[in-house]
């Protein structure tokens, strides 16, 4: 599998693609000024739900943050539930 990050401006799409297939994607949003990304939405296609991909996708948007020293604002539930579980993003978590 691979990722791909389609930035543009101050947004852009991760999208995880398995040979020709689009898995999902995560769109967010970059307040350069605040240092802070935020997770708009996390889509993964059907025929992929249920493998944890979607979880991959918030991982892959967490890294990209922390590449740039941004914090990271889940607006979208499922990716707020993810980082929730997750036992090491308390130094980059945005609660709000």
């Amino acid at each position: 599998m691979k990722y791909e990050n389609n930035r543009s401006g101050n947004g852009g799409v991760l999208t995880l693609n398995k040979e020709d297939d689009e898995v999902g994607r995560l769109t967010y949003t970059i307040f350069p000024d605040e240092n802070k990304l935020i997770i708009s939405f996390v889509l993964v296609h059907a025929k992929f739900e249920g493998k944890g991909m979607g979880k991959y996708l918030v991982e892959e948007g967490i890294k990209f943050a922390r590449e740039n020293n941004w914090k990271v604002y889940p607006h979208c539930s499922y990716a707020r539930s993810v980082m929730n579980r997750m036992k090491d993003v308390d130094d980059i978590l945005l609660e709000r």
